[in-house]
């Protein structure tokens, strides 16, 4: 609950401090005297948007700053998950300044937060509710949300699987949609990509076979030139005489007959007669080589031509051999899948039919759930309502149908017959401002046990009334009040007089300015006040008793 809230240099407020308490905190004062700049002020903090034209004329900044008691756990835990730290049961600062520049600051003790946090956070702190939220009820779109708020203990889970079933039908249609227009782009370029396939299929790649070709190529071109040094170098060593290999095996042969002389002679013979056999051997790898040199000007142009090819494959299809062939065997995969589209299209297409009578069934479900739990919400309204003294007035809670949404396909709105006899009609065609305020309070008495919100703030919800109407308007109110802390505004002395805790909005005018103040009223205080919203200026024993009589009966 607000335990405290102080407001600097905010319009005609030039510094105020004022403590609440739970129950009913009611405030009033004379027409101008600032009631609504207070709301405007807790408004800001509360995560509205910073106006600077709400700053005091010749200040630089405005700050308000409200004090929260006893933090519920879930709003303790929202607060750690969004890094600020604070223990169940504890006080929270919020503050909020503005400056003449248009920058804005909000702190939560002390901690800097964005105004997009600090909205989700007061959400969960304090429902303010003046004539814009009167004006909520007159929009049927609305009214579908006032229904699942009742009921959401019985179709909430039912509106999750609605949502997700609509995201899994979206995402069917979306898929559905992408292959006929993947098949309508494919189908125009199935023969271009079934032409690079095939040119590249025929051409029987082989992992480097272009650095085998170029080896290929460099010998064919200079051929003869390998040809004539490989057959004098086999000459050399083989076929000359004397060869290379006769005259060492000559030098062995002599060597053998004197080499039990000497150990060095027999090591040097042994090593001559190593290399001759390592040189006859190279003299037969020679003539290999020298037997596979080729001159055919046919085969060389074969190789250049095979070896061009490549090369243009390669700029064509990635760079490499390597590349080329894992673009064919892409095009392989898109062309099995082009080939395949309308194996493909029906199974989406089965797919997509199957989410939506799964969103049409869940949506019927929820339909059910919706009007069962509005019969209940209609007969609560309505007995509200009497309480209200609307005596003849009903409540309906009429349904139509829309095509499936994330939300199910229920268009609901809440129509109403003042009068017996009468045909229920929308709200905005039957109801005035008075009605729709106590209809609101109705509803806020409802639904207002089922969120966990522990602060309301009422401004202007005595528009339109007046006597008994307006009693039985602040007794609801009291009534609120047992389960959630209640400031009000008011101008009625009928509803003034439920108060638990009441206040006066005085503005005191000077030659330099005006300024607003907020004075806590003792019991004493608080008939003179009553009388005064009775009695206007004219202040007499009749009122005072008046107001003693109201107090009297509000107990």
């Amino acid at each position: 609950m607000i335990s405290h809230i102080s407001i600097k240099d905010f319009a005609i407020i030039n510094q105020l401090s004022v403590d609440f308490h739970p129950g009913l905190n009611i405030i009033t004062g004379e027409t101008g005297a600032g009631k609504s700049i207070i709301i405007e002020a807790i408004s800001l903090v509360l995560g509205s948007r910073a106006d600077t034209t709400y700053i005091s004329s010749g200040k630089d900044k405005a700050l308000v700053q409200i004090v929260f008691e006893d933090v519920t756990n879930e709003i303790c835990l929202y607060l750690n998950e969004n890094g600020i730290d604070i223990q169940i049961d504890s006080q929270i600062i919020i503050t909020r300044e503005i400056t003449t520049g248009g920058k804005s600051l909000c702190k939560i003790n002390g901690q800097i937060i964005s105004v997009s946090v600090l909205n989700k956070i007061c959400k969960r702190l304090a429902d303010i509710h003046g004539q814009y939220d009167h004006q909520s009820l007159l929009i049927p779109e609305n009214h579908i949300n006032f229904v699942d708020l009742y009921g959401l203990e019985q179709i909430g889970a039912l509106k999750e699987k609605v949502f997700s079933s609509y995201k899994n039908y979206l995402f069917q249609k979306q898929k559905l949609s992408s292959i006929v227009k993947n098949e309508s782009d494919s189908l125009r370029h199935r023969d271009f990509m079934e032409f690079e396939r095939n040119e590249i299929f025929v051409a029987k790649l082989q992992i480097g076979e272009d650095e085998e070709l170029l080896k290929e190529i460099t010998l064919l071109q200079n051929g003869e030139k390998i040809f004539e040094n490989l057959q004098m170098s086999y000459d050399s060593l083989y076929e000359s005489t004397p060869s290379s290999l006769s005259e060492i095996k000559k030098v062995i042969d002599m060597l053998s007959n004197i080499e039990e002389f000497s150990p060095e002679i027999k090591q040097n013979k042994e090593i001559l007669s190593d290399s001759y056999y390592r040189i006859q051997e190279v003299s037969s790898e020679i003539r290999k080589l020298k037997e596979g040199i080729s001159f055919n000007q046919e085969d060389l142009d074969n190789s250049i031509s095979r070896l061009d090819y490549i090369e243009i494959l390669k700029r064509k299809y990635g760079g490499t051999i390597e590349k080329v062939i894992e673009y064919m065997e892409s095009l392989d995969k898109k062309l099995e899948i082009i080939n395949n589209f309308d194996a493909l299209k029906l199974t989406v297409e089965k797919e997509l039919k199957f989410a939506e009578e799964e969103l049409i069934s869940l949506c019927s479900l929820l339909s059910e759930s919706r009007k069962k739990v509005s019969i209940k919400l209609e007969q609560e309204i309505n007995n509200q309502l009497l309480e209200l003294n609307f005596k003849d007035a009903k409540i309906f809670i009429e349904f139509s149908k829309k095509t499936p949404e994330g939300n199910g396909t229920d268009i609901v709105e809440f129509i109403i017959s003042t009068n017996k006899g009468e045909a229920p009609k929308p709200l905005a065609k039957i109801a005035s401002g008075g009605e729709i305020s106590r209809i609101m309070l109705a509803f806020k008495n409802i639904l207002g046990n089922l969120d966990s919100i522990p602060t309301m703030i009422f401004d202007e919800i005595d528009s339109g009334i007046s006597g008994i109407t307006a009693s039985i308007v602040g007794r609801k109110l009291l009534q609120i009040s047992s389960k959630h802390q209640i400031i009000c505004i008011t101008h009625l002395p009928q509803i003034a007089a439920y108060g638990d805790y009441n206040y006066k909005i005085d503005k005191v005018t000077d030659d330099n300015s005006t300024k607003t103040t907020v004075i806590p009223l003792d019991d004493q205080s608080k008939i003179m006040e009553i009388a005064r919203l009775t009695g206007g200026l004219s202040i007499t024993d009749s009122t005072i008793n008046n107001a003693r009589e109201l107090i009297q009966f509000s107990k």
